[in-house]
């Protein structure tokens, strides 16, 4: 049963209806084991922070920093702040000087909190050219400290500020006063298409997100959720804000190079998920069958035939199968799906929302196929995360992002823009009036810039409207549409479609380094360095084979006729990449127009 109240209370109200049962979760890496912090636990946490917040005397709506990869500190410092009326800024943990000084100075931050020793150096260096930054508070005890830095304590030097709960008649006078639209956030967007912005969430926008996900979504108290995206994602936020609103046991992944081992040893019911993630598991499987014994190889096949026919043509319709093909679907699920998903550790499955960017028809047919309940949806940092997603127990369509959420007005421009009104949609950017009004019409609807279309219910993407490539022909390209399809490839790590104003498609693509040095040993291609076999005329030749078969749905004019394997990835340190993870296309055709004009020679 979801608990629907102010997030300054949240904590408390749960801990009165939990008490000793888990809410959170950590790997303890020295003890190789994950410890639990129960729900009376995480209440007092919460309880100290608020003092000590008070005790540095953090004002109403102040706003305080964090900046950290997902550690259970995260989640005291948000409850904590939002018992006095505080702002949590979230900051990726892999942001650079550049962009924390940024946000540092957009937000006016006195005080942050930071993770380990890389957000640890990042920030002490900020605090020589800031102008607002006061004091940090830093969560990992083995953080090594400069020998000049005066600024910092450690977190339980942090804690040991509020004493016995010193200021707690202040933590009650606040937290009794605390209003709907107090803002609970300010996330800044992941800036792909220019100058980072700080989207305003307030405590009533999550309150309407809460409310309506919890009627779509089957959540309880005995899920068990992975935590595996950054915290400082909306779609992550947002999810593990509910899955707490529900009683859920909320297990904190703290790297995602972990999140292999985390999902066999935690086994979770649910787990949020960008494509990317499903994109791997797919392309693993795929790897992995392709070196099992004819047999097993032919039984693999047996169970994708029977179970699409099952999940996708009789469950995703809302029909009811045949006795026998379900009998002979159960059947392949308890033997060789169900040892498939025991492997990855997704048996105990319930649902796994997926959402941050387009999945392909083949990975989301395929995961339905092996009875693990993707559930796709679509939404943005503005919108509180969902705008539409699968209605679990509800027909749904391979290729859609789901049906609306009650609460939120979608409505299609003539340009095909999704455009958004309702209670979880932002109200404005921070300190950012021209953004604000070029973003929400006269009439309060949001331009996402996303384009898209309704069809019974249900909601396609086709592509950012920005990101629409007309070529020298006049034809209208959808890149993302052709990335998502090609990227399924195992052979392909990142792509790049490449099309406006030129005379046909080509793509940027970033090869699966260790593969392809496997696939050319067994080939007899020699080549000195990657630079070399990234040219090879063999390895072109053979990818270009692969790259043909995946498009032949495509128009002529929609497929890629030249690519370039590129022998070095798309990169964070040089702004090709966002925190999410995001490709900035625009910079990456900045940096590769050699490339690129060499392919229209």
């Amino acid at each position: 049963m979801i608990t629907l109240c102010h997030f300054s209370r949240l904590i408390y109200e749960q801990a009165r209806r939990y008490g000793s049962r888990t809410a959170l979760s950590y790997r303890d890496d020295d003890r190789g084991e994950w410890m639990p912090i129960s729900w009376t636990d995480f209440a007092e946490q919460v309880r100290r922070v608020s003092n000590a917040l008070l005790a540095l005397d953090v004002k109403i709506q102040e706003n305080i920093a964090v900046f950290s990869q997902n550690m259970p500190e995260d989640y005291f410092v948000d409850f904590g702040a939002y018992g006095i009326r505080a702002v949590t800024v979230p900051f990726y943990a892999t942001s650079s000087a550049a962009q924390v000084k940024y946000m540092v100075d957009d937000a006016e931050v006195r005080l942050i909190f930071v993770g380990e020793q890389a957000q640890y150096d990042v920030a002490f260096g900020v605090f020589a050219v800031s102008q607002t930054l006061e004091r940090m508070v830093i969560f990992d005890r083995k953080v090594v400290r400069h020998p000049l830095d005066h600024v910092s304590m450690y977190f339980d030097e942090f804690l040991a500020l509020g004493g016995a709960n010193a200021h707690q008649q202040e933590v009650d006078r606040r937290s009794a006063l605390a209003r709907g639209e107090d803002i609970a956030n300010i996330l800044y967007t992941s800036g792909t298409t220019g100058l980072s912005k700080g989207v305003v969430l307030t405590h009533q926008m999550y309150g309407c997100a809460m409310k309506e996900n919890d009627k779509v979504l089957p959540l309880s108290e005995r899920d068990v959720i992975l935590n595996f995206l950054p915290l400082t994602h909306v779609f992550e936020r947002g999810w593990a804000y509910l899955c707490l609103s529900e009683g859920c046991h909320l297990a904190v992944n703290r790297y995602p190079a972990d999140i292999l081992r985390s999902l066999k040893e935690v086994r979770p019911t649910c787990m949020s998920a960008v494509p990317r993630f499903w994109e791997k598991v797919y392309e693993g499987v795929l790897e992995r069958m392709s070196h099992l014994p004819k047999m097993k190889q032919h039984l693999f096949r047996k169970a994708v035939s029977v179970g699409k026919i099952y999940q996708i043509g009789y469950l995703s319709k809302g029909r009811k199968p045949p006795l026998n093909l379900k009998w002979e679907y159960k059947f392949l699920e308890k033997t060789i799906i169900g040892l498939l998903k025991k492997q990855l550790g997704l048996d105990r499955g319930n649902i796994f929302p997926t959402a941050g960017a387009t999945i392909s028809k083949e990975v989301e047919s395929f995961i339905h196929i092996c009875g693990i309940n993707m559930v796709t949806g679509y939404g943005l940092t503005e919108s509180t995360a969902t705008v539409s997603c699968d209605h679990v127990g509800e027909p749904y369509t391979i290729g859609s992002v789901g049906r609306i959420l009650g609460g939120v007005e979608v409505k299609i421009a003539e340009d095909g823009e999704i455009l958004l009104r309702g209670g979880t949609i932002m109200s404005e950017y921070y300190r950012k009036p021209k953004e604000t009004h070029q973003a929400i019409d006269d009439e309060g609807w949001f331009h996402t810039g996303d384009a898209g279309y309704l069809k019974e219910g249900e909601l396609f993407l086709t592509d950012r409207i920005k990101d629409l490539y007309k070529t020298s022909n006049g034809k209208y390209i959808a890149p993302q549409q052709i990335e998502s399809k090609l990227i399924v490839d195992k052979f392909i790590d990142q792509i790049v479609v490449v099309a406006d104003r030129l005379k046909f498609v080509s793509a940027l693509i970033v090869p699966n380094y260790a593969l392809l040095e496997e696939y050319a040993k067994k080939n007899g291609v020699t080549c000195d360095s990657m630079e070399a076999l990234c040219r090879n005329e063999q390895i072109n030749d053979f990818m270009m084979g692969r790259i043909a078969t995946l498009q032949q749905d495509f128009a002529p004019y929609e497929q890629v006729k030249r690519f370039r394997l590129l022998p070095h990835p798309f990169s964070m340190t040089r702004g090709e990449v966002t925190n999410t993870l995001k490709i900035k296309r625009r910079v990456v055709l900045e940096h590769y127009k050699e490339e690129i004009d060499d392919m229209y020679e």
